[in-house]
């Protein structure tokens, strides 16, 4: 009987062992994770285009300017029945370039110009799938837009460039339908068409776009 209450005493102190060991370990308090900061805010648009839909998120937030001008050619409908009509490609990489739409047949619809957002302002950049602004001189912006294939950064802004540096207001991307834009840059060009450095560079078939209108962002899938 001696012998079993001396087996347990000894088993007692080995397992008490470690807790007393542990309890003179300072314990470190673990800091939450910090929260992700919140997405700036953006608005998605739909064109419907003869060869089929391509979904834009506009950066309202980081480009309120060109996105309201934007906004406003949707809302009243004014790109209803205009064209995709210029596509330009890289040279030896006809699989980059840009494609262009934009009103050009009736200049009642076209609203006054708006003042240029340079990419160094925005932080976006003509990266593939970003939607920007045709414009001559800075603050000329109207209705003309171009979408990107692939990489075309040097269309940014450059302030250690001499002249106009001030590149091309980028005001959002493609998140759905670059098959449908790489399909506008690969179609046939009319060698005749255009004037100018556009010169060659007209679709010979515009791709119609039919309507363009505010679209709702899908419902996030709930919980199990």
């Amino acid at each position: 009987m001696i012998r079993i209450r001396l087996a347990l005493a000894a088993l007692a102190a080995l397992s008490a062992a470690p807790l007393l060991a542990q309890a003179a370990v300072p314990s470190t308090a673990v800091a939450p994770p910090a929260a992700p900061a919140p997405k700036p805010a953006t608005v998605l648009v739909r064109i419907t285009t003869s060869e089929g839909p391509i979904l834009l998120e506009l950066e309202k937030e980081r480009a309120p300017i060109t996105t309201t001008n934007f906004l406003r050619y949707v809302d009243l409908k004014r790109y209803d029945g205009i064209s995709f009509y210029r596509s330009v490609a890289v040279p030896n990489e006809p699989s980059q370039g840009f494609v262009q739409a934009g009103i050009r047949e009736d200049a009642r619809k076209i609203l006054p110009p708006i003042a240029h957002e340079s990419t160094t302002k925005t932080g976006l950049h003509h990266s593939d799938g970003a939607i920007s602004m045709a414009r001559n001189a800075p603050g000329t912006a109207t209705c003309d837009f171009f979408i990107i294939v692939g990489d075309m950064t040097y269309m940014d802004a450059n302030p250690t460039a001499p002249g106009d540096n001030l590149g091309y207001a980028v005001f959002g991307r493609v998140v759905e339908g670059m098959d449908v834009v790489k399909k506008i840059l690969a179609a046939p060009r009319s060698p005749t068409a255009g004037v100018g450095v556009m010169k060659g560079q007209m679709l010979a078939a515009p791709v119609k776009i039919l309507t363009a209108r505010r679209a709702v962002a899908p419902a996030a899938p709930k919980a199990p």
